[in-house]
């Protein structure tokens, strides 16, 4: 018997449909922009909320009655739990999924222990993927949750809890080559500080740096061609997090030579806790030619953190998958449902009903930007606005004609009276909103 009997695999059954248990938009097959959805959407969902958590919060227990999380030999139970995912992933129909390594593997009481139970469920994991036919999106390691990374892991005082997270890393970037994993992810869950009298900043600012030129020194040595992303978070747990926002990453991946080695994996709610809109966050990783991957979800606006609810605006990732598009697509990465049922919602199919929403979002996200890149009207009046940068003046500035005092003695030469010309602000977000629910 299967958790999730008697459940049929998940079909497109068309707008006009009302099995709450059936795609209404996504149809993995359609051809948008020369494209399927499926390849344009790049699915995956995640083994954590889904299958690791028990529904607890800090106010209570767990409230999921999942099989896998009953008392039991630790080996046999992680295979119960692979099971359910890939029974899950298959029911759902989508091509990828991600994991961390304690996610799939129990922990064990030392490194030994880990090592060998987490090659264990690769092989496992591998099984399952010739199955299934599933695909790994991108493997990361928990360096984060083990009360020996309360003070972080690569930023941490103590150099031997750099090198166990530094152990970790290297079992999971393995064992994600092995899987054929599109992607290899660097969460730094608390790489950051709750107080500065006990915090030397420039020392683990310069930890953090060593550790990920380690990671791509590692990659280039066992041949991985997958991307190695970092995914910025403000805060939370921390009070604050040296990876607070796709900027600051940037920042510090040129002031250690990284910057054409790694990308970033954006998250919806992390991007709002860090005060900016989720497309700031994507526009911004494709103007600075680091985006690589989404972890699609949202926040509650009641609410000041990380809930990791799934994503249910159109509108705004309309406007994420417009960006997404006009850069051109996804190369490795793919939108990562990085979400959880809510703690009251136990059932079973309450899972499916989460994700089914959430793609049908990104479904109806894809035709809404497909349509507004065909006549892609913004592009035209940005382009309009920006033309004095392309004519003879505007790049004499730009590309070093004029030195600071020449160039004023040629404002007043030129006696340049510039008016203030109209950004049509509402305008354009009239058109925006034609497109989404015209």
């Amino acid at each position: 018997m299967s958790y999730f009997d008697p459940i049929a695999p998940i079909s497109y059954e068309g707008a006009n449909g009302d099995n709450p248990l059936a795609f209404h938009h996504y149809d993995a097959k359609r051809q948008i922009l020369g494209k399927s959805m499926a390849e344009h959407l790049r699915l995956a969902a995640c083994y954590w909320h889904t299958f690791v958590w028990p529904g607890s919060d800090v106010f209570g227990a767990g409230t999921f009655d999942r099989p896998w999380h009953k008392p039991g030999d630790p080996m046999q139970q992680a295979k119960a739990k692979a099971d359910a995912a890939f029974d899950f992933f298959s029911r759902l129909g989508i091509p990828f999924y991600t994991f961390h390594d304690t996610d799939v593997a129990p922990e064990g009481s030392n490194l030994t222990e880990y090592a060998n139970n987490f090659a264990a469920m690769v092989e496992v994991l591998e099984a399952k993927q010739a199955q299934t036919g599933m695909k790994l999106l991108w493997g990361t390691a928990n360096v984060f949750s083990h009360p020996r990374y309360a003070a972080g892991a690569a930023s941490n005082p103590q150099p031997e809890v750099f090198a166990y997270a530094a152990t970790q890393v290297f079992h999971a970037m393995g064992a994600t080559k092995r899987l054929g994993g599109a992607n290899y992810v660097l969460w730094g869950g608390r790489e950051g500080y709750d107080t500065l009298l006990n915090t030397d900043l420039k020392r683990e600012r310069a930890q953090l740096g060593r550790f990920f030129q380690m990671v791509i020194e590692h990659k280039h040595k066992i041949g991985f061609n997958g991307t190695i992303l970092i995914e910025p978070k403000p805060q939370e747990p921390t009070k604050h997090q040296y990876d607070y926002d796709t900027a600051t990453v940037y920042g510090f991946l040129k002031d250690f030579g990284l910057e054409h080695e790694v990308k970033v994996n954006l998250e919806a709610n992390h991007a709002t806790l860090a005060g900016h809109s989720f497309q700031h966050e994507v526009a911004t990783s494709i103007a600075l030619g680091v985006f690589g991957s989404i972890d699609a979800n949202r926040g509650d606006m009641q609410n000041g953190w990380d809930t990791d609810q799934f994503p249910n605006s159109v509108e705004e990732m309309t406007l994420v998958v417009y960006e997404i598009l006009r850069a051109g697509g996804f190369v490795n990465g793919g939108f990562n449902f990085d979400t959880k049922v809510r703690r009251q919602s136990s059932d079973p199919a309450d899972l499916f009903h989460g994700h089914i929403g959430a793609i049908d979002v990104l479904a109806l996200a894809l035709e809404r930007a497909a349509k507004m890149i065909e006549r892609d009207t913004l592009a035209t009046m940005k382009a309009a606005r920006y033309a004095g940068w392309d004519g003879e003046f505007g790049q004499q500035v730009l590309t070093g004609n004029f030195t600071l005092e020449a160039l004023a003695a040629e404002a007043a030469k030129r006696n340049l009276q510039p008016q203030h010309v109209s950004g049509q602000q509402e305008a354009l977000e009239n058109l925006v909103n034609r497109y989404v629910y015209g």
